[in-house]
Parts: structure tokens; sequence; C-alpha cells
């Protein structure tokens, strides 16, 4: 019973967010504690929340503070420059913004830190999507998705918890796996020339003139110098594609189209050149810290934030201005979060996340024993996209790795294969990072999940085959 009510839960709550019939964080609260009630548990609701909270509250603050320090940072203009050299490279093609896009995330994702990687890249890119009027959809799917490729770096958690699951180094699992994320990695590019062609179809070949890059409040213009945005070519105009689901309306996008470069408003008051580098080091320094675990980067963000706020704007009423300024990105995912401690607590709480697991490996035939590590690998697909990785990795993973070594499967081939389905978690109503993600890109939850499902699922796909063509898995 626990079983069906699980993934009737999850089901319910996928469907009335994508419907948009609830909004995200009613849904999280709201549905978890109908089904806790519905399991005959309801007077244990609160010590499930309580717990989950626990377990969230340290994410919670690492994003309300890495939030006020990203937020200062782009207000100083720390990252001015790196949007103007996108500028510069893409040339307002949105081909190269969306490839762009997937690069940058990749490379910010190094630091291993999914809130980080999506606080930088959103930084960056979204001027650019609302300028030229992108989907901005797009942009959150190329994100999440490089993401999750990278985010099975011995430091980024997946690796490191099949390694502790399974009692095995993590040097041992990751090295032999990096050709088959090279080609994962390199699926998101193609995905992203993909993607980034339906958008230069539709809106058509954009130009921008250098004027723009210097002053970004200059007007876009077209090609052929008639039009305020853009030329569309022939085959683009007034056409819709499915690169976009059209979470926003036309109306709408207009309104705040300007707000787009205000990022890189060279006259803002915000603006302290004369303290560029101090910031680039103090975030290279912040970012080495995390990469070293010198400290928990919740403590980590928040030092960072109180140094950065102190240092370049030492005057009281500026940082209570900077603050207030960021309020609502924080409210937002860090009530997001909150909401989803309800969501995982009722679901850990209940029971339901180990009977579903144990129907799963139990519904695997023993004839399929030889090849476990490719049914983890498929598993690892929908499971860590309807668990948490530490559900997945210490509850279901070593259940399968036991079932594999009856059958001559090395632990060692489970722990790869569990890291395929990564590309597709990093979109999980169970990652708090997704939350900082859409938030700052302005993109309705359901709005990302139905655009990048299909997609990550298929980047997890091709590193499995991979794997499998490397002999790795």
């Amino acid at each position: 019973m626990l079983t069906i009510l699980g993934f009737a839960m999850i089901a319910t709550f996928l469907v009335l967010i994508m419907m948009k019939k609830m909004s995200p964080i009613a849904a999280l609260v709201l549905i978890p504690a109908l089904f806790c009630v519905a399991v005959g548990q309801g007077a244990k609701l609160g010590d499930y929340v309580i717990d989950g909270v626990g377990n969230l509250a340290p994410t919670a603050a690492m994003l309300m503070f890495a939030i006020v320090y990203f937020g200062v940072m782009i207000d100083v203009g720390l990252f001015d420059p790196i949007v103007r050299g996108i500028l510069r490279f893409c040339k307002a093609d949105p081909m190269r913004i969306v490839v762009g896009t997937a690069v940058l995330a990749a490379i910010v994702s190094l630091d291993g830190d999914g809130s980080t990687t999506f606080m930088i890249t959103v930084s960056a890119m979204y001027p650019l999507y609302k300028r030229l009027k992108m989907s901005l959809v797009v942009m959150t799917g190329v994100a999440a998705t490089a993401n999750g490729v990278m985010n099975t770096l011995p430091w980024g958690g997946p690796t490191a918890r099949a390694a502790t699951a399974l009692k095995l180094d993590a040097g041992d699992i990751f090295v032999p796996m990096i050709p088959a994320l090279g080609v994962g990695l390199l699926a998101v590019i193609v995905l992203a020339v993909v993607l980034g062609r339906r958008e230069r179809k539709r809106l058509g070949f954009l130009t921008l003139d250098e004027a723009v890059i210097q002053e970004p409040e200059t007007v876009l213009v077209g090609a052929g110098g008639g039009s305020d945005r853009t030329r569309k070519t022939s085959g683009g105009a007034g056409t819709g594609t499915d690169a976009e689901p059209e979470p926003e309306a036309a109306a709408d996008r207009d309104a705040d189209d300007d707000e787009g470069f205000k990022g890189l408003d060279p006259n803002r008051a915000t603006l302290r050149p004369k303290l560029y580098w101090f910031n680039a080091g103090l975030t290279v320094a912040l970012l080495t810290a995390m990469i070293m675990e010198l400290m928990p980067i919740p403590v980590l963000f928040l030092l960072g934030a109180a140094l950065a706020l102190t240092v370049n704007f030492p005057h009281m009423p500026d940082q209570r201005a900077r603050i207030a300024a960021h309020a609502d990105n924080v409210l937002n995912v860090s009530g997001m979060v909150f909401a989803a401690a309800v969501f995982t607590g009722v679901l850990s709480g209940t029971g339901m996340v180990e009977h579903m697991a144990d129907w799963l490996v139990g519904a695997i035939p023993d004839g399929m024993g030889p090849h476990m590590a490719i049914i983890t690998g498929i598993l690892s697909v929908p499971l860590t996209y309807f668990m948490s990785n530490d559900g997945f990795y210490f509850g279901v993973v070593p259940v399968l790795a036991e079932a594999g070594a009856a059958h001559g499967v090395s632990p060692l081939e489970i722990a790869r294969a569990s890291l395929v389905g990564q590309p597709l978690h990093m979109s999980s109503p169970l990652v708090p990072a997704v939350y900082v993600l859409v938030g700052m890109a302005k993109v309705e939850f359901g709005d990302h999940t139905r655009f990048t499902v299909k997609w990550a699922a298929l980047t997890s796909l091709v590193v499995l085959c991979a794997g499998l063509l490397f002999g790795i898995i």
C-alpha cells in the first residue's frame, strides 16, 4: 500500500504543478500532508516535517546567504565583463547564446555546487535571453542538464555517496567514467546547438552593434537596420516551436524587456570598479574554500556575504538597501526549500521511499542478474528524479550491488552505473538548487519540468550507452 501511495503522491504533485493547478510551494506542503493522513500517520506529520526541515536547514541557510553574496557581486559589477565577453562571442546569435549557456554552466559546475552554478549562469545569461526575447526554459533546461552531467564530480555529491555506500574509492568510480561523461557533455552541447537553431529559426539571425556592448541600454538593431529588435528569417516569423512552452504572455515579456540589461548598466550607483579585484579575489577564495571543504558551505557564504556587504557598502543604509533588493529571491528560494522539506520528510518518515525501492528491486527478474549494472543505470534515471540522492545511494544502490554480486557483477560497475541519472536528477523537485534556477530565471517550475525532462533523460541514456560502449559499465 505504501508503495502505491508513494508513487501516487509523486505523480499527483507533478501533474498538479505541470498543469499549473497549484503553486510548487503549496503542492510541496499540502499534497504530502494529505497523503500522510491517508496512510494513517497524520499524528506524526509534525515529526516528519521537523525532521525534513532539520535535514534541509543547512541547505536553506546556504542558499539564503549565497543569493545575497552573488546578488551583491552582480550589483558591484563582478560579472559585467563576463556578460560583455559573451555578448561579443555570441553576436546576438540565439544558437551561440544557448551553446554559451551550456559551456558556462559546465565550467562553473567545476565548483561542485549546483546552486552556485545556477546563480552565476543565470546572472550572466539572463540579460541576453530577455533582451532578445529568447525562451527562458531553454536556458534553464540546458543549464540544469549540463550541471547534471558535471554533478558526478567526486566533490559534487553522488560519486562520494556511491563510494561511501559501497565502501569504494571515489577515484576508482569516477576516473573510468570520464569518457562516458565526456560524451554526455558533448550530447548537451549538441542539444544546445539543436535548441539554439530552433530559437534562431523562431527569432531570426540577430546582430548586435558594438555600441550595445559598450552601452547596454542601446536598443538592438536588425541586420538590415530596419527593426528595433530583430530581423526574422523566412522560416521563423510567427512560428512557435517545442523550444518554448510559452510560460509567459507576450505582453508580460515586453513589459519587462528593458529589465534584462539592467545588470549591465554602466552607470548604476552600485558599481564598485575600484574594488573589482578584491571582489574577484574574494569569490575565487570562497569557491576554493568550498572545493577544499575548509568550512561548511553555509558558513562560507555567511562569512562571504557579510564581508562583501561590509567592504562594498560600508554605510548601513546602503547595506540595508542591498539586502532588501534581493529579499524577494531569498524568500522565494528559502520558502521553496522548507516546503520541499515537508515533501521529503513525509516521503521518508512514512516509509514510502523504502517500500518503493524494495518494490522496484523485487520486480527485477532473477534472469536479469548478470545485467544488473545496466538495470542500475536505467533505474537511476527515474529513481534519482523521484528520490533524494541520499535515499537512492544509501537505500537502493547497496541492494542493487548485493543482487549484482550474486551474479558476478562488480560493485564498481554498479556504482558507475548509478551516476547515469544525474542529468535528470538536477531538475528533480527534491533538489533545492533547481528552485534557485527557476526563481532567478523567472520560469514556472512546471514549465521547466515539462521542457527539460525529455532532454535530460535522453542525455542520461547517452551516458549509459557510452559507458557500455567503452566497457565501463
